[in-house]
């Protein structure tokens, strides 16, 4: 018995597609609590694969090396964490110090507005400490829900590890599930193909995560190379803001740019930074990242921009910094088939563009 095909009017299609959005979208937001870890330890999971595939190579049984690959993903997220806190706190007893030059800052520059613009600002009085301490100790709360929203609750703490022990441990498992989600599709093909892409996934994970190690390297010698204290702190943290395209390198330059205004003297030290700083990331985005990252999985501008601002909307900071390679690995799957090729060529670079409109004329 033949099976006849149901042809949709081109604007029910198009009301489809957004209904379908408008319910992920919704389940997305509903769903947050559960849904965040599970896209962490999707992500994490896929990175620690290489080392639970090399234990069971040593002949290791499945448990013990998901266990121990677990273990060691944690201890170093646990290391990268105490890191960042001692670099914070660290940074944090020098901010004190550098008060009584911004005072003078701010005294000149409310005489200047003042002489030119006869408008009393009050900021020449400058900073008082305990004013400072008034106003952390009255917006402490809204300061900690900021926090806790970027970090996450402690469920998903929890959650995390449960979520990546059960991902690495039946990862064979769901593939041969989501093979018999195609039953018209030859079975093996099908995880052919996603075997394929836990690998692409993988290897810009991967790629990312290089990249990041290469900035933080050339970030910190360039603030050591000009004195500036806590070059470590700046420079790991202009690192990982890289992930967040556009908005990430501008928070990173801007955080040295003004310590370093308000701890050196003149301006050679701020105007360094930003010719250094943006060097690097000329250097970023014309060799490191098409080399090491790959241009497989590259996203245009509007694209990247639209998906921030929906992941901050969403799930805020985290997602952000997870709409990125979750757009990239989307981007890669709509490649598998003709019928969504068109959206992975809205999603990717205008590269072939002008070569598909020639071809079309």
């Amino acid at each position: 018995m033949s099976q006849s095909n149901i042809n949709l009017p081109p604007y029910l299609k198009a009301l489809a597609v957004l209904s379908l959005i408008s319910l992920i979208i919704f389940i997305l937001i509903i769903g947050r609590s559960l849904l965040v870890p599970l896209f962490l330890a999707g992500l994490i999971s896929i990175l620690l694969t290489p080392m639970s595939d090399f234990l069971e190579r040593k002949k290791l049984s499945r448990v013990w090396s998901t266990l121990a690959s677990l273990l060691s993903g944690l201890f170093l997220i646990l290391g990268l964490m105490v890191f960042i806190v001692f670099q914070v706190a660290s940074f944090g007893r020098d901010l004190g110090n550098v008060k009584e030059k911004l005072n003078i800052y701010l005294i000149q520059i409310d005489g200047f507005i003042l002489q030119n613009f006869q408008i009393e600002t009050g900021i020449g009085n400058g900073i008082d400490k305990h004013y400072l301490i008034d106003w952390i100790q009255s917006h402490g709360s809204t300061l900690a829900e900021f926090v806790f929203g970027t970090i996450g609750s402690l469920s998903m703490v929890l959650l995390l590890p449960i979520f990546i022990f059960f991902f690495l441990l039946y990862r064979n498992h769901l593939t041969v599930f989501l093979s018999m989600l195609f039953p018209r599709h030859n079975k093996e093909k099908v995880i052919e193909e996603i075997l394929i892409l836990r690998k692409v996934v993988q290897n810009y994970i991967v790629g990312v995560f290089k990249v990041m190690v290469i900035l933080a390297i050339l970030n910190t010698a360039v603030l050591l190379g000009l004195g500036i204290k806590h070059a470590i702190f700046f420079g790991v943290i202009a690192a990982v803001l890289n992930i967040v395209p556009y908005l990430g390198p501008l928070i990173a330059l801007t955080l040295p740019v003004v310590f370093a205004f308000l701890t050196k003297d003149g301006l050679f030290y701020p105007f360094a930074i930003i010719v250094s700083f943006q060097l690097i990331q000329m250097i970023e985005s014309n060799f490191l990242t098409p080399k090491i990252v790959g241009g497989n999985v590259n996203l245009n501008a509007f694209a990247t921009i639209i998906g921030l601002l929906v992941g901050a909307s969403i799930w805020g900071v985290v997602g952000m910094i997870l709409i990125i390679p979750s757009l990239a690995v989307l981007r890669k799957i709509f490649e598998l088939t003709d019928a969504t090729k068109p959206y992975a060529l809205l999603l990717g670079e205008e590269k072939n563009d002008v070569d598909f409109l020639n071809e079309q004329s």
